[in-house]
């Protein structure tokens, strides 16, 4: 068993390691991304910590970004490596997907 893998984790149908959420679906332990922008992956990991946020990671940078569901804004709390207009433009296109971020954090972890 992959030592990244926690020892409480359960198997998908197709044999990956995961996480229900309350609506029976599985997120992947090793990559819970659940939006691409591009090159970056947008994930929320299942076993996180309020308040409702994503996490951007991407050519060799990460952002986490609080989501302040159910309309935004979206605020940055931590940012290694992206540029000002490079956070400009991943805040902007996360905008877009906000409502459907904020559902899939709630799914994830109950209230959002």
């Amino acid at each position: 068993m992959d030592s990244r893998i926690p020892p409480f984790a359960k198997y998908a149908k197709d044999g990956a390691p995961g996480y229900p959420n309350r609506s029976g679906l599985w997120y992947s332990a090793l990559m819970p991304t659940v939006l691409r922008l591009g090159s970056l992956r947008v994930v929320i990991y299942p076993n996180d910590h309020q308040p409702a946020h994503v996490h951007v990671i991407g050519q060799g940078n990460s952002a986490v970004l609080n989501l302040n569901c159910p309309a935004g804004p979206l605020s940055l709390r931590e940012n290694f490596g992206f540029s000002d207009r490079e956070l400009r433009d991943i805040r902007a296109k996360l905008l877009d997907h906000i409502a459907e971020l904020c559902r899939v954090w709630e799914e994830i972890h109950g209230r959002a």
